[in-house]
């Protein structure tokens, strides 16, 4: 008995050992979905100047994930220069992402710095990252491409 428990033991360690070394998806989206952002449309932060609820009827796939607009305007955009639009650190928490770690995001909580599009977790992370955040944009720039599986895509 001690012998199988020993064993079931080593497979359950194994088995989350090799998962933890597998890559986070390059763009972060829902547990249930392929939606970047929670359906959030990333143009809207640089044109509005606000969050806007995307709309399934202005959707494209990218980077293996769905974003979705809130117009045919801002899906156009998009698609002319995906990488300027796209959150930064693949819609993952940039707080998180400059500790070498993935985290999910409020949309509501977002920046843009130097015409990149940063999101956090909630206000209070953002805080910690405004109080580093160039030496943070830095760490997460590093940490981005190692932890993900950014670089299978050739933008």
């Amino acid at each position: 008995m001690t012998k199988l428990i020993t064993r079931t033991f080593l497979l359950i360690s194994a088995l989350f050992s090799f998962s933890s070394m597998a890559a986070d998806d390059a763009i972060s989206t829902g547990i249930f979905n392929d939606l970047a952002i929670d359906g959030y449309d990333s143009v809207a932060y640089f044109t509005v100047n606000k969050p806007v609820e995307g709309s399934d009827k202005f959707e494209l796939t990218w980077r293996d994930a769905t974003w979705r607009f809130s117009s045919q305007e801002n899906l156009e955009l998009f698609k002319q220069a995906p990488t300027k639009y796209a959150p930064q650190y693949g819609a993952y928490c940039a707080w998180a992402m400059s500790g070498g770690k993935t985290a999910g995001v409020d949309p509501e909580v977002w920046h843009i710095e130097n015409g990149k599009l940063y999101l956090n977790y909630n206000k209070s992370v953002q805080q910690e990252w405004f109080a580093n955040m160039e030496n943070d944009i830095v760490s997460a720039d590093k940490f981005y491409p190692e932890i993900t599986n950014v670089k299978k895509y050739q933008d």
